[in-house]
C-alpha cells in the first residue's frame, strides 16, 4: 500500500507559511494529518565546487523554503569532516568517503579535470571500478534504510545513479543531467553500455537546454516526452550589482579550473596580446585544479604576476564580490553544459566573452547585448582542440576581450540588465524541477 493516498493542492495560504508550501502537503494514509513529502538527492561528488554541486545547494535551499523533508548523498575525501549542503543539519547528510581502506583512490570526478585532488573515471582499474560500484550500492541502500524518499533527484547519468534503480526498485527518479555525463560516455566507452543501461531504467530526466535533451534521446533511447528541460540557475541574493565599483578599467577575470579543456593557457596566450593594447589590464584567475596539468598552467601564471592575479578557490559569496570589481567575464571553453558562471557574472555587471558553445543557442536568445562570441577550433574528441587552428582561435580571443573592453559598461542599461538575467534565477529553476518530482509522485501513489 503506497504511504500516500494522494497529493492535493490547497488553495488558500493561511498564515505566514512559505510561498507553495501547502503545494507540498500530502495526506497520510495511517496518521490521517497532513506532513512533508521527502526528498532524497543524490551527487556522486563533493558539493559546492563544481556546477552540480552548486545545483544542488540552490535545490536543497528553495525545497527547505517551501517545506519539502530532504537528505542528501554526496562523495567526499576522507578529511573533509563535515561537507555542507543549503542549510540542512549534518545528521540528513550522508557522505561517502574516499581514500579510506573501502576506497583507497581519490573521488573520481565528471570532469577529468577538478578543481580539488580527483581520480579519472578512465585511469580506474576494473577492480576500482567494482568497488566503487560496490561502496555505492552499500552506501545507498543504508541511506534507503532510514530516509524512505517518495522521490530521489540523482545528478549526472553515469554510474552512480545507474544503481540506483537496484537500491530503490519502486521510488519515482529523477536524474540530472549536466552535460559531464555525456562527455563521460564519450571519454569512457568501456563503461558507458553499463551506465546507460541502469539509467534508462529511471522515470524521468531533467536537462540544462534543448541540445542535451537531442543527446539523451540520441544516446540513452529514452523518449523525448520522459525528458524535462529546467534550465540553470544562480543566486540573485548573492549575484547582483549593489555596491558594484562604478568606474570603468580593464579588470578580466576567468573562474573555472586549471585545465586545457577549459580554454586556460590561450586565454594566456591572448591575455599577453591584449596587454599590447591595454598595458593595464589584469587578468584576475579564480579556482584551481590538480594534477600535472594544472600545476603546469598555475606555474605559467605565477610567472605573469603581476599582471595575473590569483585568488584560488572562492567561495559563491567571495567570486561574487570578485566579478563586482571585474568589467569583463571571459570563458574560453572547449566544453560546457549550460555555463551558469556566464550568467552570475552577467547578473554582476560583467560584460562577457565565450567561445560560441553549443549552449549558446539557448543562453543567446536572452544575454546577446552582453555577449561577444568566438569561433571554437575544430575538436577532437569533446574538447581537445586542433593544434593547426590554435594560432587563429588566439587572434580571436584577443580581438573579441578587446572591443568588449571598450563597450559600454552593460548595467547603464538597469532595465536591459534585468530583463536579460531574470529567466535564470534560481527560484525560476527550483520550481521547474519541484513540478517534475511532484507530478512523479502523484503518478507514484495512484
Amino acid at each position: 500500500m503506497p504511504r500516500y493516498l494522494f497529493a492535493r493542492e490547497i488553495p488558500a495560504n493561511p498564515g505566514n507559511a512559505p510561498p507553495g508550501f501547502f503545494g507540498l502537503i500530502v495526506a497520510s494514509s495511517y496518521a490521517g494529518v497532513a506532513v512533508p513529502q521527502r526528498v532524497l538527492h543524490l551527487l556522486s561528488q563533493r558539493p559546492s565546487l563544481t556546477g552540480s554541486g552548486i545545483t544542488l545547494d540552490a535545490m536543497v535551499r528553495h525545497a527547505a523554503h517551501v517545506g519539502w523533508d530532504q537528505r542528501v548523498v554526496v562523495g567526499v575525501p576522507h578529511d573533509d569532516p563535515a561537507p555542507a549542503v543549503g542549510e540542512l543539519s549534518a545528521s540528513f547528510i550522508h557522505p561517502l568517503r574516499f581514500g579510506t581502506d573501502t576506497l583507497p583512490f581519490d573521488i573520481p570526478g565528471m570532469s577529468d579535470v577538478m578543481p580539488y585532488q580527483s581520480s579519472r573515471f578512465s585511469a580506474l582499474t576494473p577492480e576500482q571500478i567494482e568497488h566503487y560500484k560496490q561502496a555505492w550500492c552499500e552506501h545507498l541502500a543504508a541511506v534507503a534504510r532510514e530516509s524512505k524518499p517518495d522521490v530521489i533527484h540523482t545528478h549526472h547519468l553515469w554510474i552512480m545513479s545507474s544503481l540506483v534503480r537496484e537500491v530503490f526498485p519502486r521510488t519515482p527518479v529523477v536524474a540530472h543531467c549536466h552535460g559531464t555525463c555525456l562527455r563521460q560516455m564519450e571519454l569512457c566507452p568501456h563503461l558507458a553500455p553499463e551506465a546507460i543501461a541502469g539509467c534508462q531504467r529511471l522515470d524521468r530526466y531533467a536537462v540544462l537546454h534543448e541540445g542535451h535533451a537531442v543527446d539523451l534521446v540520441r544516446k540513452l533511447g529514452v523518449e523525448r516526452k520522459r525528458i524535462d528541460i529546467v534550465g540553470a540557475g544562480f543566486r540573485d541574493d548573492l549575484f547582483h550589482i549593489r555596491g558594484r565599483k562604478r568606474e570603468r578599467g580593464h579588470d578580466i577575470l576567468y573562474a573555472g579550473k586549471f585545465s586545457n579543456a577549459k580554454g586556460l593557457p590561450w586565454l594566456l596566450d591572448a591575455f599577453e596580446q591584449v596587454q599590447r593594447q591595454f598595458p593595464g589590464a589584469r587578468l584576475h584567475i579564480a579556482g584551481g585544479g590538480s594534477g600535472q596539468e594544472a600545476g603546469d598552467i598555475r606555474a605559467r601564471m605565477e610567472t605573469m604576476a603581476p599582471h595575473v592575479v590569483l585568488h584560488g578557490m572562492l567561495s559563491q559569496a567571495e567570486l561574487s564580490e570578485l566579478m563586482r570589481r571585474c568589467d569583463l567575464f571571459v570563458l574560453p571553453s572547449f566544453y560546457e553544459g549550460l555555463p551558469l558562471v556566464l550568467i552570475e557574472a552577467l547578473a554582476s555587471g560583467c560584460r562577457l566573452v565565450s567561445t560560441n558553445l553549443p549552449c549558446m543557442d539557448q543562453l543567446r536568445e536572452h544575454i546577446a547585448p552582453a555577449l561577444d562570441l568566438v569561433k571554437l577550433p575544430r575538436l577532437v574528441g569533446p574538447d581537445t582542440p586542433v593544434q593547426d587552428d590554435l594560432p587563429r582561435f588566439i587572434t580571436n580571443l584577443c580581438e573579441a576581450i578587446t572591443l568588449a573592453l571598450t563597450r559600454p559598461s552593460i548595467v547603464e542599461h538597469a532595465a536591459l540588465h534585468k530583463a536579460m538575467v531574470e529567466p535564470y534565477t534560481w527560484d525560476a529553476v527550483c520550481i521547474r524541477t519541484e513540478s517534475v518530482w511532484r507530478r512523479l509522485i502523484g503518478t507514484n501513489a495512484e
